[in-house]
């Protein structure tokens, strides 16, 4: 209520009320999410062309997650990699599963792909995005090695980048090496 409604006398308008925010799902329900994406498609006897590519995805969300905290991503591909884990993923899945196994086979729903083919492209879609982000993680970890390396040199001398070279070739002897040695 402003200074000026309370002179006029008019009622004091409610103060809306701040709608909570959820919190980021645990390290555990994301896990948890993953295990039941995977349960789903096995027991739902998907074609094996989507059951290899949920199952890539989930693994490769599996060997990423964990060391999302250190690899330096910022809240938008942190943010993706949850979502896809405990949203795009099981979504993309279930509207599938939603439908009956002949249709979605077999009729064309997007120009001429049917319901599998579309699926496939958003499995596909979603494997590279989350390949994509394991590399970023991973090339933290390298950039971090390759510094500790730079430190180490200079700290205790120059270590050798190059392979050492083979030793160099003597030439052949004239005669013979030892004296009881034949001559051919």
């Amino acid at each position: 209520m402003g200074l000026f409604d309370w002179l006029k006398g008019e009622p004091a308008r409610p103060e809306p009320v701040p709608t909570p925010v959820a919190a980021p799902p645990t390290p555990e329900e994301i896990a948890d999410s993953l295990a039941k994406v995977d349960q789903l498609a096995a027991d739902a006897h998907v074609p094996l062309a989507v059951l290899s590519r949920v199952y890539r995805v989930t693994r490769r969300l599996r060997e990423t997650l964990p060391r999302m905290r250190n690899a330096g991503l910022d809240s938008a591909e942190q943010y993706s990699l949850m979502a896809t884990a405990t949203d795009y993923l099981p979504e993309a899945l279930g509207a599938y599963l939603r439908l009956p196994r002949d249709w979605a086979d077999t009729r064309p729903i997007e120009g001429a792909k049917t319901s599998l083919l579309v699926l496939v492209d958003q499995l596909d879609l979603l494997g590279a995005t989350v390949d994509k982000m394991y590399d970023a993680v991973l090339q933290s970890d390298a950039q971090a090695l390759i510094a500790h390396g730079r430190f180490l040199q200079e700290k205790f001398g120059h270590a050798p980048t190059e392979p050492p070279k083979p030793p160099a070739q003597r030439p052949a002897p004239v005669g013979p090496a030892n004296p009881l040695d034949l001559e051919i």
